[in-house]
């Protein structure tokens, strides 16, 4: 059921499309509506949070979408086997690890565990 005030879609830039879903299907095996050629549409829960350490200076905030994994070595490793690039290894913070990864599209984005 969708609330008002929630967050209910994510767009992120598609580069070269059949490759951003290729890889998507392949990691996560997320499956795509697509309206036309140029837009694929995905269906996926979201919740969300805000980042309140400073980026890096002159670096533009950019948003970042983190999945869930409840093996995070395994779902790094599919990652990896579907094209992706490991941007930020396996790390510990209050409340689980998580890794960060780049599509092919160029964009970032985390897989965490609670465990």
């Amino acid at each position: 059921m969708r609330e008002d005030g929630k967050i209910d879609y994510v767009e992120l830039p598609g580069g070269k499309l059949p490759a951003t879903k290729d890889f998507y299907n392949a990691a996560f095996g997320w499956t795509f509506t697509d309206y036309g050629p140029d837009y694929a549409a995905f269906e996926q829960g979201v919740d969300g949070g805000f980042h309140a350490q400073p980026d890096e200076e002159g670096a533009r905030a950019q948003p970042l979408v983190i999945l869930f994994a409840h093996d995070l070595e395994a779902m790094e490793a599919k990652v990896k086997a579907a094209g992706g690039t490991i941007a930020q290894p396996i790390f510990s913070f209050p409340g689980g690890r998580r890794f960060h990864f780049t599509d092919p599209a160029g964009n970032e984005l985390a897989v965490w565990s609670d465990k």
